[in-house]
């Protein structure tokens, strides 16, 4: 039975799939599209709120060095990723990167995860936004009725009719073609970066330097938490982290490190992409050193136009700029942070229904969903029905209710294809590689070692949802995925006898 569970597919396989016409993508993304997605996805609401509340809980002035940190955790996950996409490029990112490394019930595992942290991150990012654009149009003197307006705070019927909306017009987007995603995306994430810009260049002209003493502000020890909200060190070990002080950078680390997350979404699109094996390596480090630029720059010129201990939690920059004296810059960054959440919200979505085809196409899933558009050569099916559902979970679900994204996945994501890269370099060292991680195994041990303590950092909570999650998997695919199986299938068939399958596939 273990030979099954661990049976892995050949990357000749799954590069052949690609090609066959009902399931086969269309190829329409370069090297600058890719990284205005990593860009469009990664910069959201927490370049906008984030650097604040680090600085002013953990860090100080020396947030940036912990955006610094943060960047290089992740550059070692990208590295990574960009072997592998440019290797394999096919749809489903760490999905099909485990498939062809670890096996097939590993790469159900992160599949089967990551359908949960895109759907349940598009979902918050969706409320998140409708947040936004109501506090403009109330500002604008335009009021939505109390039952469209979310769940927040109703006391009978509550319905978010923006959320639910932004999620189906950018389902019907997708639906339409990747190419136009792209060219949305591009406009939107232009007038973000265009109004972090402004924030950078403008708020340098107000710094301060006496603002920036102590740069490294003096340690505060923060006494050990009991309960499932405490990090999983902390219970197993009685470790408590440190505020402020050399520790501090690194327990704000831990925080900031999820305002990155986002550039794995990039490698969800290799099979859309003209020249994967040269273009998936520039679109993913692309767009994370840019990012990682933005983010030290902000935090750099917040800690710098006021006293971190001053800083406002949930509107840090918006409130510097009031308290120089410019509340016009506010409404400014208002409206950045509602017009990039779209992106986000988009490339989440793109990003789980590449992974939910990829996983269809492959037999685990109903393949049912894995025949693209005849038109559009889009995963249409996929698409819809995943774009309906979140549409309706944002709609009727509050914010504090989704809270935030299980980021515990996405993590552990980052270890299997660290260790993917590892045992493909070991098993099949004839493949060519367009890019290749350099200092194989140090920089993939180097990766797994870092997510492994962000992942021990989160709650106990977090680790308790991830395993409800993980059972609900393991009893779909010994249900359904494991003979349903395409690669289980044709193997059986290889060795001449009849697989038994609990039920047909649907086509």
């Amino acid at each position: 039975m273990s030979s099954t569970l661990f049976r892995t597919k050949k990357v000749e396989q799954s590069i052949q799939d690609t090609e066959e016409p009902e399931h086969a993508l269309k190829k329409s993304l370069s090297a600058l599209d890719l990284t205005v997605f990593g860009v469009g996805v990664i910069i959201g609401t927490g370049i906008f709120v984030l650097t604040g509340k680090v600085a002013k809980e953990n860090a100080g002035p020396a947030v940036s060095l912990a955006f610094v940190a943060a960047g290089i955790a992740c550059g070692l996950a990208a590295l990574c990723y960009a072997e592998f996409a440019s290797t394999v490029p096919v749809a489903g990112s760490a999905y099909t990167f485990s498939y062809a490394s670890l096996g097939e019930l590993p790469a159900w595992i992160i599949g089967w995860d990551l359908v949960l942290e895109f759907a349940l991150g598009t979902a918050v990012v969706a409320v998140g936004w409708s947040g936004y654009v109501r506090s403009l149009l109330d500002n604008a003197g335009w009021h939505l009725p109390d039952y469209l307006s979310g769940r927040e705070g109703a006391t009978g019927f509550g319905f978010d009719i923006l959320a639910a909306a932004l999620v189906l017009v950018l389902t019907v987007i997708l639906v339409i073609g990747v190419k136009l995603s792209a060219r949305v995306t591009t406009v939107v994430v232009a007038i973000k970066v265009t109004v972090v810009m402004i924030v950078i260049i403008a708020g340098a002209f107000f710094i301060s330097g006496d603002n920036y003493k102590p740069f490294v502000p003096k340690a505060e020890h923060v006494a050990a938490g009991s309960g499932v909200k405490s990090p999983l060190v902390q219970l197993m070990f009685g470790w408590a982290p440190t505020n402020f002080g050399v520790l501090g950078i690194f327990t704000a680390a831990s925080v900031v490190f999820f305002a990155f997350i986002g550039f794995d979404v990039v490698a969800t699109a290799a099979e859309e992409t003209k020249n994967p094996q040269r273009d998936m390596p520039r679109g993913i480090l692309g767009s994370l050193l840019i990012c990682t630029t933005l983010y030290v720059a902000v935090s750099i010129v917040v800690t710098g136009m006021q006293k971190y201990t001053r800083l406002s939690i949930d509107a840090p920059l918006a409130d510097a700029f009031k308290a120089t004296g410019h509340p016009w810059y506010a409404g400014v960054i208002s409206f950045g942070a509602a017009v990039g959440l779209t992106t986000v919200c988009m490339i989440l979505l793109l990003g789980q229904t590449r992974v939910f085809f990829a996983m269809s196409r492959d037999g685990l899933l109903p393949r049912f969903f894995s025949r693209v558009h005849p038109r559009f050569r889009t995963p249409h099916r996929p698409t819809i029905l995943l774009g309906v559902i979140i549409a309706i979970v944002a709609g009727f679900t509050s914010l504090s209710e989704l809270a935030e994204l299980v980021n515990i996945g996405t993590l552990f994501a980052f270890v299997v294809v660290a260790i993917g890269v590892i045992i493909l370099r070991h098993t099949r060292p004839d493949l060519h590689r367009a890019f290749r991680t350099p200092l194989v195994p140090l920089v993939p041990i180097l990766s797994v070692l870092a997510s492994l303590w962000l992942m021990l950092n989160l709650p106990a909570e977090t680790w308790i949802r991830f395993a409800v999650w993980m059972v609900i998997g393991f009893v779909v695919y010994f249900l359904y995925g494991r003979s349903h199986s395409r690669l289980g299938r044709e193997q059986a068939a290889a060795a001449g006898r009849t697989p038994t399958p609990s039920g047909g596939d649907i086509e």
